[in-house]
């Protein structure tokens, strides 16, 4: 700022007024102080302004995965809409490990973001207590709780478990087996997929997990162990991603399996390439646009209001119909 001032011609504290109170400023100084600038690429120091102003126009948001479509695009339409409110998002990736959430959480939160969003409903109780201690909106996406910790956009991962399995007993599947990463929202649509399944056709559901996220050569070899055991002919197969169900049915048309025919196949996620697949695959949707936009306006709606307008948002899910089951 020393500097700033010295090339425009005024104090250092004109230089301040300039940058927090620029009404304050004549124009021919405030255009003086603005060439300063350009030429030093000087850079206001954000944090202190936040804690003067108690607002940093920053908004901290955590997934599990920066590459992983699922996340990328929902974050994509949440930061459309908060850029246009003046707002900046701070991205990290978690993984699934609610430890190094939390070690993300402090971070952020030491940088005064006006506002946090979660990927999920479970944290660790140190992540709890550093957010209620916050103050700050804090939205949690991908699921839905009774109890947020403040509010909440996604839909219920159990129903939409049950959901896929009605839709498999209704298309004629009598055995069925699943195959599922390491992440707990997908262990909630397993347990309740096999639970419905079980239930209606008297038999119980097989599984294959992987403690690691899902990929194509892991699908691949999901099928593989599954032939080897034994697969029952009119099977469905449940994964927990469209990976997963990609690689099934690259392995099943390698080994020359007839889908639906010999092996029925569902995915959850619906991404881009799942139209795409041969046959192509049948999925769980979920609108990862409209997901973002309403985590977005629900922040919007937060800065306006000291309480949540409405604090769980469902926006519910789509199964989508296609060869593969």
């Amino acid at each position: 700022m020393a500097e700033v001032g010295r090339l425009a011609g005024v104090s250092q504290v004109t230089v301040s007024r300039a940058l927090s109170a620029p009404e304050k400023v004549s124009p021919e100084t405030l255009q003086r102080i603005h060439d300063a600038i350009e030429r030093t690429g000087y850079v206001p120091n954000a944090v202190a302004g936040a804690l003067a102003s108690s607002k940093s126009n920053l908004i901290a948001a955590l997934v599990p995965s920066v590459t992983n479509i699922v996340y990328s695009s929902m974050l994509h339409a949440f930061s459309n809409i908060m850029w246009g409110h003046g707002y900046q998002i701070m991205l990290s990736e978690t993984g699934f490990d609610l430890g190094r959430e939390e070690q993300a959480i402090a971070t952020h939160l030491s940088r005064r973001p006006d506002a946090i969003l979660l990927t999920g409903k479970h944290h660790s109780a140190g992540a709890r207590r550093m957010l209620h201690n916050a103050g700050i909106p804090v939205v949690e996406v991908w699921d839905i709780s009774d109890t947020p910790i403040d509010c909440c956009v996604g839909f219920s991962h159990a129903e939409a478990g049950l959901a896929a399995a009605d839709y498999a007993v209704d298309a004629g599947y009598l055995k069925a087996t699943t195959i599922t990463a390491g992440d707990e929202r997908a262990v909630r649509r397993r347990d309740a997929f096999a639970s419905r399944f079980a239930k209606r056709t008297g038999t119980s559901v097989g599984r294959v997990e992987y403690d690691i996220s899902a990929s194509l050569g892991l699908g691949r070899d999901a099928l593989t162990q599954l032939l080897e055991q034994g697969l029952p002919p009119r099977s469905v197969v449940f994964c927990s991603s469209d990976q997963f169900a990609q690689g099934v049915l690259i392995e099943a048309n390698k080994r020359g399996l007839k889908i639906p025919e010999d092996l029925a196949v569902i995915g959850f996620g619906d991404q881009e390439f799942a139209a795409s697949t041969e046959p192509g695959l049948t999925s769980i949707r979920i609108d990862r646009q409209v997901l973002g936009q309403v985590a977005a306006n629900a922040l919007v709606d937060r800065f306006r209001s000291a309480e949540p307008l409405q604090a769980v948002h469902d926006i519910g899910f789509e199964i989508v119909r296609r060869g593969s089951a």
